[in-house]
C-alpha cells in the first residue's frame, strides 16, 4: 500500500484530469487504470470539495453515474446506476461500514475531514466484497500519513451563504522513519436552507463532529496501521415550509447517529508472496426524537468484521489471491418503538481470483461462495403492530466474474466484464410489521423472500493522448427476486398497507464523456459527460429511485499569476437534468431543469504567508427545482436555492 501511495502521488501530481494515473487501492492487484481490468472512478476529495459541496454524499453525486436520495441538505443516500439502499456496499477505513442502511431516511454516515479519495466500483463487486455489493462500491481511502522524518498541520474553514453554515477542520501528523501518526478534528453546522423564494425549509439544520485518528508502524518485513473514527450527527427531520428561523439546534423530529469506525490492517511481506490480515469494529447508535429528549426509536448496531487474503507467489506473469471475510453484526432496540426486532448476522466467505497479463492484454478471473445466517427474536403481540415473529434463515450464493482488457491501438483501449452478485434480504424486508413514519404506510415483511441474484455485463472504450480523451461505458443488469414494496389494497388505522414482494427486474444504461485539452493553450480544459439509466420489473413498470439523464458540462481554466497566486483555476459548470418520465407506480414525474454553478480559488502567497483559498457560486442564477431522487418531492419543497460559498485552508 506504501509503494501505491508513492506511486499515485508522483503519477497524479497537479494533473486531476489526466484518466490513466491512479492507484487503484480497492482492486486486489493494485493495478494502475490502464493495466486495470475493472473501470474505477476514482475522486480525490479535495477535487469534490473544490466544488463547494455542503455534504459528502453532496459532492459524490457529481461522479458520473453516482446520485444521492436526499432530504434536505442534511440526508443523502447513495445511488449508483439506480441502485441504492442495502444494494450499495461503503467501505471506510479499509472496513465495511454497517449503519443501518436499509432505511430511505439514513445518510451516508461519514464526513469528508480526513478522507483522501474515493473509488466507484459501479456494478456487481461480490467477488471482492460479499453481499450487499450487488449494485456497487464506494470504498473511501483514508488521509495519508505524513512524509518519513516529518511533521505537519493544517486548518481549513469555509462558510456558506445559504444555510449560514459553517465547516472547520483542524489535522496535525507527525512521522519517523517507523512510526506515523495523525489526528484530525471537523465541525459541520447549518440551519435551514433556503429555496429560491427566500423561504426556509423548517428543521434542515444539522450538526456534526468528526475525529479521525492513526496509528501505523512498518519496516521491510511488516506493516500495521490502526485507525478510529467517531462520527456524531444531530440533524433535523424536514416536513414543511412552516417556522421561519434561522435556529440553529435541530427542532423535533429529529435524529441523532453516533458512529465508532476502528480499523486494524496489517500486511506480512515475504520474499515472493504477502499476507493482508484486516479487522475492523463499527458501533452505530441511532435515536430517532419525536417531541421530547426521550427517543422513541433507539437501535444499536455492532459489527464486527474480518478480511484475511494471501496474495501467492506469482508464476510467470499469472497472479493469485485467495481469501476469507466474515462478519458478525447484533441488532438491539431500547426504544419504545422497533422497525426492525433484535437480530443476529453472520457472514462467511471465501474467494480465489487470478490476474493474468500479456503484451497488451490482460484477462483476470475468480469465484467465490458465501453464508449468511440470519436469526431474530420474537416480539410484541400476535395480531398487533409491533409483532415480529422469531425467524432463522440461511443464505448461500456462489458468485463469479470474468474481465478482460487489451489495447487496440496504442491510445485506444477496451474492456469487457461480466459478473454476478448477490444480496440477502434485509431484516425490514424480511420482518417489517408496522407504520414507517418516514414514508406514511403501513409495511409488512416477508420472510420467505430469497436472495437477490444478479448478472451484469459492461462495456468500456476509451481513447486518450495528450490533447484530447473520450470514454464510454454501457452495462446491462438483470437481476433476479428483485424486491420491492407493493400496495396490497388494505387499509389499517388510516394507513395504505404495503407489503414487501419480489419479480426479476432489469436496469441498463451507461456514461459518456469527453475532456478536450487544446493545444497550445494549456490553460484551458473542456469536459462533457452524458449519463443514463433505465429500471423496469419483468412487467414492464419502471423501478422506483432512477435517477434522470444527466448532462455535466464543465470548463476550466488554470493559471498562476506572478508569483502571488499559484495553481490557479476558474471554473464554470452547466448541469442540465432530464425530466424523468419513467417513474414508477408510486412516484410522480418529474421536470427538467439546468444549474450553473461558477468556482475560482488558487494558491495564495502574501510575504510568508501561503494559503488556498476557494469561492463558489452553486446555483448561481437561484433556480427553483425539486430533484427526481428527493424525499422532499411529494411535499413540493424545493431542492436548495443560490449558495455561495467561501473557504480558506492553509498549513500552520
Amino acid at each position: 500500500m506504501l509503494h501505491a501511495q508513492i506511486v499515485q502521488d508522483t503519477l497524479h501530481k497537479d494533473k486531476p484530469y489526466v484518466m490513466d494515473e491512479v492507484k487503484i487501492s480497492s482492486n486486489a492487484f493494485n493495478k494502475i487504470q490502464s493495466q486495470n481490468v475493472m473501470k474505477i472512478e476514482h475522486k480525490s476529495i479535495k477535487e469534490l470539495q473544490q466544488k463547494g459541496a455542503t455534504t459528502l454524499m453532496e459532492g459524490l453525486s457529481s461522479i458520473p453515474g453516482v446520485s444521492q436520495v436526499s432530504t434536505g441538505t442534511s440526508i443523502g443516500k447513495p445511488v449508483i446506476r439506480g441502485l441504492s439502499g442495502n444494494r450499495v456496499l461503503v467501505y471506510t477505513q479499509g472496513v465495511r461500514l454497517e449503519n443501518q442502511q436499509f432505511g430511505e431516511e439514513h445518510g451516508l454516515g461519514l464526513s469528508d475531514s480526513g478522507i483522501e479519495s474515493v473509488e466507484v466500483i459501479k456494478g456487481p463487486a461480490s467477488l471482492l466484497y460479499g453481499s450487499d455489493a450487488l449494485g456497487g462500491v464506494l470504498y473511501f481511502n483514508p488521509e495519508k500519513f505524513a512524509k518519513p522524518n516529518s511533521y505537519s498541520a493544517d486548518f481549513s474553514q469555509k462558510y456558506f451563504s445559504n444555510t449560514q453554515g459553517s465547516n472547520t477542520s483542524f489535522g496535525l501528523k507527525s512521522s519517523s522513519e517507523n512510526w506515523k501518526f495523525l489526528i484530525r478534528g471537523g465541525y459541520n453546522n447549518h440551519g435551514d436552507y433556503k429555496v429560491p423564494n427566500n423561504s426556509l425549509v423548517t428543521n434542515t439544520r444539522f450538526e456534526e463532529a468528526d475525529v479521525k485518528t492513526a496509528l501505523g508502524y512498518s519496516n521491510s518485513k511488516f506493516s500495521s496501521v490502526l485507525r478510529y473514527n467517531l462520527n456524531n450527527l444531530n440533524l433535523g427531520i424536514p416536513e414543511e415550509i412552516g417556522l421561519q428561523t434561522r435556529k440553529r439546534d435541530p427542532d423535533y423530529p429529529r435524529q441523532g447517529v453516533v458512529n465508532h469506525i476502528l480499523s486494524l490492517h496489517n500486511n506480512f511481506f515475504f520474499k515472493n508472496s504477502k499476507f493482508d490480515a484486516d479487522f475492523g469494529y463499527i458501533s452505530n447508535s441511532r435515536k430517532e426524537f419525536a417531541d421530547s429528549t426521550i427517543p422513541v426509536l433507539d437501535m444499536n448496531l455492532n459489527t464486527l468484521n474480518y478480511d484475511l487474503k494471501y496474495y501467492l507467489p506469482k508464476i510467470g506473469k499469472l497472479e493469485t489471491i485467495i481469501g476469507v471475510q466474515g462478519m458478525s453484526q447484533t441488532n438491539k432496540n431500547l426504544g419504545t418503538e422497533l422497525l426492525i426486532p433484535d437480530a443476529n448476522t453472520n457472514d462467511i466467505g471465501a474467494l480465489a481470483t487470478s490476474n493474468y497479463e500479456w503484451k497488451s492484454n490482460v484477462i483476470q478471473a475468480g469465484f467465490r461462495f458465501d453464508t449468511r445466517k440470519i436469526n431474530t427474536e420474537t416480539h410484541g403481540i400476535i395480531g398487533e403492530e409491533g409483532y415480529f415473529e422469531a425467524i432463522n434463515k440461511k443464505y448461500t450464493s456462489f458468485n463469479a466474474s470474468l474481465g478482460y482488457k487489451t489495447k487496440l491501438t496504442d491510445n485506444l483501449s477496451f474492456r469487457f466484464n461480466v459478473a454476478s452478485g448477490f444480496r440477502s434480504p434485509n431484516l425490514a424486508e424480511l420482518t417489517s410489521n408496522g407504520v414507517h413514519e418516514g414514508s406514511n404506510r403501513y409495511e409488512i415483511g416477508n420472510s420467505n423472500l430469497k436472495n437477490e441474484q444478479n448478472i451484469q455485463t459492461d462495456l468500456n472504450l476509451e481513447y486518450g493522448n495528450s490533447h484530447f480523451e473520450f470514454f464510454a461505458n454501457g452495462f446491462y443488469n438483470h437481476i433476479n427476486n428483485y424486491i420491492f414494496i407493493s400496495p396490497n389494497g388494505n387499509i389499517i388505522d388510516g394507513n395504505d398497507v404495503y407489503d414487501y414482494i419480489q419479480t426479476n427486474a432489469k436496469l441498463y444504461g451507461g456514461e459518456f464523456g469527453i475532456h478536450f485539452h487544446p493545444h497550445p493553450l494549456d490553460w484551458l480544459h473542456i469536459t462533457s459527460s452524458f449519463e443514463t439509466v433505465t429500471g423496469q420489473k419483468k412487467n414492464g413498470e419502471y423501478l422506483p429511485l432512477i435517477p434522470a439523464n444527466k448532462w455535466n458540462n464543465n470548463i476550466r481554466t488554470e493559471f498562476n499569476m506572478n508569483n502571488w497566486i499559484k495553481k490557479g483555476f476558474a471554473t464554470v459548470n452547466i448541469e442540465s437534468i432530464f425530466k424523468q418520465n419513467n417513474n414508477s407506480t408510486f412516484e410522480t414525474k418529474s421536470k427538467d431543469y439546468t444549474l450553473v454553478n461558477l468556482g475560482l480559488g488558487g494558491n495564495v502567497h502574501l510575504n510568508k504567508a501561503n494559503f488556498d483559498v476557494s469561492i463558489n457560486a452553486n446555483n448561481m442564477l437561484d433556480k427553483r427545482y425539486i430533484s427526481h431522487l428527493s424525499r422532499l418531492k411529494t411535499d413540493g419543497i424545493p431542492n436548495i436555492g443560490r449558495n455561495i460559498v467561501l473557504g480558506v485552508s492553509f498549513l500552520l
